[in-house]
Order: C-alpha cells, then structure tokens, then sequence
C-alpha cells in the first residue's frame, strides 16, 4: 500500500511521513477520527513506510522483501491486535487471523460493523481480551527479525477491557528501544487516559464528498451522480457510502421498513405498528439501533425535500419516489420533534432498554406527530 492509497487527509499523511524521514517517529502514535474514515488504512501505510527498505519519492517501494511481506500481512516484524468474540479460554486476536487477513485484503476501508460478520456473529460486542495483552507482552519481547523496528498495530484500543489495557501501560510506559506502537481509535476519549496521555497523536478528518464520490465510482464502477448521492448521503464516512450502494445493502430493507412505519402510523392501525415494532425488534439491538439512524435521516431529507432544490437532496431513486407523496407531511412543526423520538428510542435501545416496548411507544408518539 502506498499514502496515495489513502482517501483524504493529506497533511496528515505528510506529517506521518515526515516523522518517519527524519526517524521522529513516536514510540506510541494514536491515529484517530470519526467511523469511516481510513484511518487503519494509513497505520499499515506507515508501518510499511517504516519498515520499507528502498523508499522512493515519500512512497514505500512496494518490491523489497519487506512490501512483500506487508502485501500479504505476513510481515514478521508487524503485529496486529483487535476486538474479537470468545472462543475458548485465553483468547487472542490469533484466533481470528484468517478472518483478519480476509477482512483486509477486501475492505480498502475498515468497517467495525463488516468485521463482526467475519467473526459470524454480527450482534456480539468484540472487545480485546486480558489475555491478548499477555500475547502482545510476549510478541514485543522477541527482538526485531527483518527490520529496524517490531510494529504493533492496534485497532480500537477503546475495546479494550481494563485489565488488558492496564496490563499493556507498563509495556508502553517503557517500551523496547526497537518497538512502535501504532493505535487507531474511533473514540479517542475512551481510550483509559493513562494511554491516551502517552500517545503523540494525528486526528483524520472526514474527507471531502467529492474524494469519496471519487472513490466510489473507482470502486462499484458507478455513475457519477449515483456515486454522489451516495457519498453526500453518507457525510464524510466512507464505509457508509459503500454500504449505500451495495445491492444487498441494509439501506433497501430500512427503506421498506421506513415506508411501512409512516403509512401504519397514518392510518392509526395500533395492531400492525406492534406487529412492525417486534419486526424491528427481531434485528437484534445493534441493526435497529442502525435502522433508527436511518429512519431520522430520512426524516431529514423530506423536509428538505419540500425546498424543491434537487441539489439538497441526497436519496436513492426509490426513497425520492416515496418523498414525492411522503415529503408535504413533514414540516417546520414536527420535523425536529420527529427526529428526537428516533433519537431519543436509539439512545434507549443503546442503554438496553427493551427494544420492543421502545418501539411500539416511539411508534405511537409517531401517529401523533405525523399529523401535526
């Protein structure tokens, strides 16, 4: 991989490479930002940058032995740790490694929400166990092979429980003279403090519609406008606009969903929005926690759909053909008390509150609100 490889964030990418060019480079950086934005894609550009034997005009080489190794993960001096299910006793990012690699080489972006299903279990909450950090300890303790410096890369270190975190401080604290640490968050400010505070850190900011709309197109070989419904729709997170113009992608059966909520609660039809809310209900705790975000964005974009400017708006052809009907019953009234119900019913269901009661009286506040 190379930094060009990399969506947005240019001076970011020119800052990590100056550190590495001038041998500055951290012995503990957090890269971190917002879901969707790559920032693992730019860890494994700089441990490869780091690690390259032959770097040409700020990019690594991509054909010493190191790129080699780095382009089929099987370098001996890079480590990866990140959030899994158990299995067994002990558990360790080991264990997934086959998925690991699988989920890289298919994903030029990485996707919390696409790695639980490498895992086949896309409601559990991966975290990353005590016992990795007695397999990380015991890697890093095993002198660099091949280069300079041994690289750990570690996705979302907000994932880890305590006692992992609390053990890899010391590790941290006082690390090897030839080791690196290389953190990528989505949360930084859950990261336990004492790591955060000893990390130099890059934030990633969301790239800009029109690199996404870019790479969008590159990617699905999509039209241009299509590409750009996507990508806007998506504000500035990548693996969302992937997931907008995938086929199969939620966003068709959230439409469906959508729909169907409105008209049940148009007509006032009690029987059926409970029918519809343990529906709902039957996705399990973190799918309808992504339908209710769905449900408050297109709230959002019929109202804005009543301005009659096509350039505000950023649906999919079926969702305009709904708001064509839909839209006038959206207004200055009851936009924003609409969108709260979906928030305020995700927020609940987040907190573990019991979906289906949560949904059948977001579902009746409803059949008031869409008549106001």
């Amino acid at each position: 991989m190379k930094f060009s490889d990399v969506i947005g964030n240019p001076s970011a990418q020119e800052r990590i490479r100056q550190m590495i060019d001038s041998d500055r480079f951290p012995h503990a950086l957090l890269i971190h930002g917002l879901p969707g934005v790559p920032k693992l894609t730019l860890a494994r550009v700089a441990a490869q940058y780091l690690q390259c034997t032959n770097r040409t005009g700020g990019e690594p080489c991509g054909q010493c032995p190191s790129c080699l190794q780095h382009q089929s993960f099987n370098h001996a001096d890079t480590y990866y740790s990140y959030p899994i299910v158990k299995i067994g006793e002990n558990p360790t990012s080991n264990d997934f490694i086959n998925e690991w690699k699988e989920f890289l080489s298919e994903n030029e972006v990485e996707d919390f929400q696409k790695w639980t299903k490498y895992l086949s279990k896309e409601n559990a909450q991966p975290i990353i166990y005590q016992s990795e950090s007695d397999r990380i300890v015991r890697d890093l303790s095993l002198a660099a092979y091949t280069s300079k410096y041994k690289v750990l890369i570690l996705w979302l270190p907000e994932k880890m429980n305590e006692s992992c975190a609390n053990k890899l401080l010391k590790l941290i604290e006082e690390p090897h003279a030839d080791t690196k640490f290389i953190f990528v968050s989505n949360d930084a400010k859950s990261i336990l403090p004492t790591i955060f505070s000893r990390t130099q850190r890059v934030e990633l900011k969301r790239p800009a519609t029109e690199d996404i709309t870019a790479y969008i197109c590159r990617k699905f070989n999509a039209d241009p406008e299509s590409a750009r419904i996507a990508a806007t729709a998506a504000d500035g997170d990548i693996a969302q606009a992937e997931r907008n113009m995938e086929l199969d992608s939620e966003t068709a059966q959230f439409h469906q969903d959508f729909m169907q909520l409105m008209r049940m609660a148009y007509v006032r039809n009690l029987k059926e929005l409970k029918a519809w809310s343990e529906h709902i209900a039957d996705y399990k705790r973190e799918k309808a926690r992504r339908f209710l975000n769905y449900a408050s964005r297109m709230v959002r974009e019929n109202f804005i759909y009543n301005l009659h400017n096509p350039s505000l708006n950023y649906q999919t052809r079926d969702e305009q053909q709904f708001s064509v009907k839909f839209a006038p019953f959206i207004n200055e009234y009851n936009v924003e008390r609409l969108i709260a119900e979906f928030t305020r019913a995700e927020k609940d269901i987040r907190m573990n509150g019991n979906i289906k009661l949560v949904l059948f009286d977001m579902a009746i506040k409803i059949t008031i609100l869409i008549k106001v």
